[in-house]
């Protein structure tokens, strides 16, 4: 199987542009190809972990990635997918998330020896003439192609700003100057960004010819890849100090039943044939499914020993054991009233379980909310420092887990 039939066969591939030759590189090594990454926050999330396994797989078969910082459209703002504004980000919050983001990058993708690169697009986007632009490339889209693209069309009613309106052509801008300035033959996106990627394979051709290599690829379902990193209780990061290992494996051990295979075929390493015999697992079959998907992913973003010690809390925690490594709140006398008790929704708001009281009482009134196992029926529940002395588990739904201590 070659390396392109191995994408479209873990599901990966949507729409190309190309295929032929976009398989004759992709399969002999030659592409060189960029993936974008706006520096919104501090921290990549597993939204982000199609496009990072596809840059690794595409590495290990000899193929150069290029990981496309957006400091420059970062400022301001991809409007796919979205029914406002993003907030704006000052220079500083930018570079310093462009900083953690490389950290991170580093365990799927190796940099050294130009191996791969990390470009930043305020290089060239900052420094403009806006003129120069307007006549350079400006002038290579037409505004009806544009208003007709989704991202445009969903945004429309609600308004859409000239500043929003800017970004295919930056993003496609992106391209060409990766071109020139790298040799990048070919782009990856989710397939929210079909129309700005086929922005810059236009922009290409028209300025450089018909025979410039600019190809584009999308990735199948990575829109929904960006809601994979949300939960009820926000997002699901890379860094173990937002998400920590732990609550980082729970998240895969918990995935739909419907949707574990094609997480196991999309995102893991493990080989084809030994995921298709899994096809046929049923019951609690993919229980054992789940726990191979969280292991194999934890293991990827924070190695095998924080995996191994993840995977050993939540088996002892669901046989009702001692669960060492899962998170930890600890409370101090200061959280304790004059009578030297806590209440339930206290310890919920403490723990970052939820993110107020009144969504701690919705959560004990629908029978969300248990310790140690046992329901907690009344949101007016209390209890002494005596209780902390043992184990004290407290769990919000089905996948929202903490060890509460005292101290």
């Amino acid at each position: 199987m070659t390396v392109y039939d191995e994408l479209v066969a873990r599901g990966l591939i949507a729409q190309v542009t190309d295929e032929e030759e976009i398989k004759e590189l992709i399969n002999n090594g030659k592409a060189t190809f960029y993936i974008g990454f706006d520096p919104t926050a501090d921290s990549l999330h597993v939204g982000h972990f199609m496009a990072l396994c596809l840059m690794k797989r595409l590495q290990m078969a000899g193929n150069k990635p290029i990981a496309l910082i957006g400091g420059g459209t970062g400022m301001i703002g991809d409007p796919s997918g979205r029914t406002d504004m993003r907030q704006m980000l000052t220079p500083e919050t930018i570079q310093h998330n462009c900083d953690c983001f490389k950290e991170q990058m580093s365990k799927f993708i190796d940099f050294s020896d130009d191996k791969a690169l990390m470009v930043n697009n305020a290089d060239w986007l900052m420094n403009l003439n806006y003129i120069e632009m307007l006549r350079e490339v400006g002038a290579c889209f037409s505004v009806n192609n544009m208003l007709r693209a989704e991202c445009y069309k969903q945004r429309m009613e609600k308004g859409l700003s000239f500043l929003e309106f800017n970004y295919m052509i930056m993003q496609s801008y992106d391209f060409y100057c990766l071109y020139q300035k790298y040799g990048c033959n070919m782009q990856f996106g989710g397939d929210d960004q079909w129309s700005n990627m086929l922005g810059g394979t236009e922009l290409i051709r028209r300025k450089l010819g018909k025979d410039a290599y600019a190809m584009t690829i999308t990735l199948l379902l990575n829109s929904e890849g960006k809601k994979m990193g949300k939960t009820q209780s926000g997002a699901v990061w890379l860094d173990p100090d937002k998400t920590s290992p732990f609550e980082f494996y729970q998240y895969w051990r918990n995935v739909d039943d419907a949707d574990v295979l094609k997480c196991i075929r999309m995102l893991t390493f493990l080989p084809l044939e030994e995921i298709e015999k899994m096809d046929s697992w049923e019951g609690s079959q993919l229980n054992e499914a789940k726990e191979i998907l969280a292991f194999e992913l934890t293991k990827l973003v924070h190695g095998e020993e924080e995996a191994s010690k993840a995977q050993e809390s939540a088996r002892a925690l669901f046989s009702g054991g001692n669960a060492e490594n899962m998170p930890t709140t600890t409370l101090t006398d200061a959280d304790f009233n004059d009578e030297g008790k806590i209440g339930i929704l206290d310890i919920l708001v403490k723990a970052e379980l939820v993110t107020s009281k009144a969504e701690g009482r919705r959560n004990v009134q629908q029978g969300g909310v248990t310790v140690n196992e046992e329901k907690v029926t009344e949101p007016v529940t209390f209890y002494e420092k005596d209780a902390f002395a043992s184990d004290f588990i407290i769990k919000r739904g089905k996948k929202n887990f903490r060890k509460i201590i005292f101290e």
